[in-house]
């Protein structure tokens, strides 16, 4: 019946990406007039451009596409386009998982050296551990930690589902750029509200980032945020009812995914990087005031 719906004459058929035909997409570029992805729009002066069109290539009537001022593939965010749009998100995946089979195999020894937490004594660790006690690495060591198999597994399967395609959106240096900064914000807030002797791991908050800047990348190309909206809403809901989760990772991550995706996608091309990078710099600059703060509760 769907099949029959959809080839009636008349029927209306969503565009799919010219390089992509699984992926539906309601802009074009605005030089050849093929549909484009997110993945495959270059950022232009009026609108986007197809990879073709910015490597020199021919228009939609077979004409050679007049050569841009900068010949090379621009991401929307104005990273560069690479051949690999999720090469990141591969890499990410990857030192998580060899680092769960590592805490596998040494157990809590390796697990509570580099977790987050703010101050505790462990029998089988030396002295007293935590953030209070010098050990900032913990806000950043902590994200690649997991604290079991249903633990990794979703956090994996969600960054490759929503990391994926915010890669090829922004580009690898500033994709990476918004996962650790997000991860970071998510760990600082974690620390001042969570309990001190109470550990929390895992790459939840980097991952509620990534949710946050696809929700601004979304509004921006006037998708359909309805998806977006549930499966976020979802997650909060599951976030808030299951008992053990760290919220406050979780939040903290979403707000500076939405404040640096936000930054990222809308900045003026003729100040981008410095309003981009200049975002991040302002939410670490937020993560130091309460990692300090909460320190001095501490001691």
């Amino acid at each position: 019946m769907e099949q029959a719906a959809a080839d009636a004459p008349g029927a209306r058929s969503v565009p799919v990406c010219y390089r992509h035909p699984d992926r539906e997409t309601g802009v074009r570029c605005t030089r050849c007039d093929r549909p484009i992805c997110p993945e495959c729009m270059v950022d232009a002066s009026v609108g986007f451009q197809c990879p073709d069109c910015v490597r020199g290539g021919t228009s939609a009537s077979g004409e050679p596409a007049p050569a841009p001022a900068d010949t090379r593939p621009r991401t929307l965010a104005g990273g560069t386009l690479s051949r690999d749009p999720r090469l990141v998100t591969k890499v990410l995946i990857g030192l998580n998982l060899a680092l769960f089979l590592v805490q596998l195999s040494l157990g809590d020894v390796f697990t509570n050296q580099l977790d987050l937490i703010g101050r505790a004594y462990f029998p089988h660790l030396t002295g007293i551990q935590g953030l209070t006690e010098g050990q900032y690495y913990r806000l950043l060591t902590s994200m690649f930690l997991h604290g079991g198999y249903v633990h990794i597994l979703f956090n994996m399967l969600s960054l490759w589902w929503i990391g994926g395609p915010l890669e090829g959106a922004l580009g690898r240096a500033r994709y990476l750029t918004l996962y650790l900064v997000c991860g970071l914000a998510g760990g600082a807030l974690t620390y001042l509200l969570a309990a001190s002797n109470q550990p929390s791991l895992g790459a939840s908050g980097a991952i509620f980032g990534l949710f946050g800047a696809t929700a601004v990348l979304m509004r921006r190309l006037k998708y359909d945020m309805r998806p977006v909206i549930v499966l976020l809403v979802v997650n909060l809901i599951i976030t808030f009812g299951v008992p053990g989760i760290a919220w406050q990772a979780h939040i903290g991550g979403l707000v500076a995914g939405v404040v640096v995706g936000y930054a990222m996608i809308h900045a003026p091309r003729e100040r981008r990087a410095l309003i981009q990078y200049g975002a991040c710099a302002l939410v670490l600059l937020v993560v130091a005031v309460l990692t300090l703060v909460r320190t001095l509760q501490l001691t």
